[in-house]
């Protein structure tokens, strides 16, 4: 099975394509400040990196087919009118101890029981900096929401954040997510977690 792209109404969800790499480059490594741009040796090493995240993302789209496994993975959100590039959503496995989360954890579980990793699915997202507080990624997230419930048939989905991540909490809200707080401080990018049930 391979996810074939999704419209919305502004929005293209589509595979990666090789020539994605500097807008995406853009997106999730120099805007966010991940990279040094006055040190020539740490760009190229960057985008490198996420050149062979690129070239990764979109072998995985074959792989997972000839694997008869679900189409999870990467999506270039793109604007229908312009055709421009705007951002990345995508479901992901997940292996966390979600179980220390109070409506995930077992209603036998003991006050110091050690909570195991267990298996989610994970919606994530990521939008430019000068396209965000428009709703693109509520829009892109709920659209891969309804295919993964009505397609593939997931049981629940998660997003995962921090603390003080108000903007994803916020779209995990307008997504229809039960919000769940860690009473725990590890693991650190799993303080709030989104939870939505398939029903």
């Amino acid at each position: 099975m391979v996810m074939p792209p999704i419209e919305t109404e502004r929005l293209l969800l589509r595979p990666f394509l090789p020539e994605d790499l500097d807008a995406i480059f853009q997106i999730l490594d120099v805007a966010p400040g991940d990279v040094d741009l006055d040190d020539p040796a740490a760009v190229a090493e960057a985008k490198a990196g996420r050149q062979a995240w690129l070239a990764w993302s979109i072998l995985n789209y074959d792989a997972l087919a000839r694997l008869h496994q679900p189409p999870y993975g990467d999506r270039a959100v793109v604007l229908r009118a312009s055709g421009e590039l705007i951002g990345a959503v995508g479901l992901a496995p997940a292996l966390l101890p979600f179980t220390q989360l109070p409506g995930l954890r077992p209603p036998d579980a003991a006050p110091d029981w050690l909570a195991p990793n267990t298996s989610e699915m994970g919606l994530y997202w990521e939008i430019a900096a000068d396209h965000r507080r428009q709703g693109y990624a509520s829009e892109a997230g709920a659209a891969l929401i309804r295919y993964a419930f009505d397609v593939l048939n997931l049981q629940r989905i998660v997003a995962t954040t921090t603390y003080d991540n108000t903007a994803s909490i916020g779209v995990m809200r307008r997504l229809g997510m039960t919000i769940e707080r860690n009473p725990l401080p590890e693991p650190i990018f799993m303080q709030v977690v989104g939870v939505l049930e398939n029903r």
